[in-house]
């Protein structure tokens, strides 16, 4: 199984518990964008009703990523998260009004669950990287028995 990412998990887990609990207070950050909002600019109340639970859901979810152990615990806390992301990419690409409106918020919200999906398997590793947590290119293996340069062999330094 590939590592886990512990470190972007937890970040992503302490952002989404941040943004829960600020949409939990201000609906309009999340109502807004959604164009959930009233001639006046801000969240209607039954606007902010609808915002509010996926607001408590995110902070839920993101405080369990943020304590959970590592292992099952901490995969399942991501996988509630991957799901919850999937499922606002899907119903907002279904029910908001405006293609471009539809469009930016699902790819918003996938882009949330892609993050978490790639703490999750480890990500992609660079040209560079190696599985030891080293950087750069592996050297090749040099037996003990040969020696490590010229005058390790009795040549005469110069």
């Amino acid at each position: 199984m590939p590592a886990v990412r512990t470190g972007l998990l937890r970040a992503l887990g302490a952002a989404t518990c941040a943004y829960g609990i600020a949409l939990v207070y201000r609906p309009g950050l999340l109502a807004r964008p959604l164009g959930l909002v009233g001639p006046h600019g801000r969240a209607d109340p039954h606007d902010a009703l609808a915002v509010r639970p996926m607001a408590w859901r995110d902070a839920a979810t993101g405080l369990a990523m943020l304590v959970a152990p590592e292992g099952a615990a901490l995969t399942t806390a991501t996988a509630v998260r991957i799901a919850s992301d999937v499922g606002d990419a899907v119903l907002f690409g279904a029910a908001l009004s405006g293609r471009v409106r539809r469009a930016g918020a699902a790819v918003s919200a996938l882009g949330w669950a892609a993050l978490a999906v790639a703490g999750l398997t480890g990500g992609h590793r660079a040209a560079g990287d190696r599985p030891d947590g080293r950087h750069g290119p592996r050297r090749p293996h040099r037996p003990k028995d040969r020696p490590t340069s010229r005058y390790a062999k009795g040549v005469p330094h110069p």
